[in-house]
């Protein structure tokens, strides 16, 4: 089965604002968050960089999966980003193809 479900962490820049999301529709989503195509918390705050992300089969994983993390203390989430992204750089172009 293939994995159609994705939580992701956006950040306005290195060790800046963070926002932690879902989705089912991964490439579709981030490019709305760069373009600031939908109000509300990444558009008001330029919350635009893909630096982390997870990907699911089950929706119900994912979901539990993004709950679990927007709990946790900022700190275990910059910890997650640097274990495979240490420099914060944009992921969005590996996973729109580009």
């Amino acid at each position: 089965m293939a994995k159609n479900f994705h939580v992701y962490f956006l950040a306005s820049k290195r060790n800046g604002t963070l926002y932690v999301g879902v989705t089912n529709d991964f490439v579709r989503r981030v490019f709305e968050h760069k373009q600031g195509a939908v109000k509300g918390f990444t558009k008001a705050h330029k919350v635009h960089d893909l630096v982390y992300f997870e990907s699911f089969e089950d929706p119900r994983s994912a979901i539990q999966r993004e709950k679990t993390i927007k709990g946790w203390p900022r700190r275990w989430k910059t910890n997650k980003i640097e274990e495979t992204n240490p420099t914060w750089r944009d992921l969005y172009d590996e996973i729109a193809g580009g």
